[in-house]
């Protein structure tokens, strides 16, 4: 009967002990993955945040270029209207068209390189979630 009771009793421990352990590795596992969760919600509000930023420098950069360009509209009615011959009307217009084209390349090379940099900085945050996703893998090998 005490041989039975003792068998009982390591039967009902090791059942304790294997339900505590796997209470506490599921609590663990549930915990790293809270933790994960958080650091991609992290990383999508600081995506976002860069993205709101990037739009912002866009829109600023073309309400320059569009007051620059009423500007030049401007000096170029004023340049037309000093006008005395038709080959100073050529002259004038060829420099308008010079100048018109040389500031809408200009403008394509700011738009192209604040563009570069919002799109790198709103996905950064995603880079450094899907390294630390693979370095985690590597390392649970």
């Amino acid at each position: 009967m005490a041989a039975a009771k003792t068998a009982a009793d390591k039967i009902a421990n090791a059942g304790n002990e294997a339900l505590r352990d796997a209470m506490e590795k599921s609590m663990t596992g549930l915990n790293d993955l809270t933790a994960h969760s958080r650091k991609n919600v992290e990383a999508v509000i600081a995506s976002v945040t860069a993205t709101a930023k990037g739009a912002e420098a866009l829109g600023a950069e073309a309400v320059a270029f569009s007051k620059a360009a009423v500007e030049r509209q401007t000096a170029a009615v004023q340049s037309l209207s000093g006008v005395r011959s038709v080959q100073d009307l050529i002259e004038v217009q060829s420099d308008l068209a010079k100048t018109h084209m040389e500031a809408a390349v200009a403008q394509m090379g700011k738009t192209t390189e604040l563009m570069t940099a919002m799109f790198r900085d709103a996905y950064q945050p995603f880079s450094a979630r899907m390294t630390a996703a693979v370095e985690s893998l590597q390392s649970g090998r």
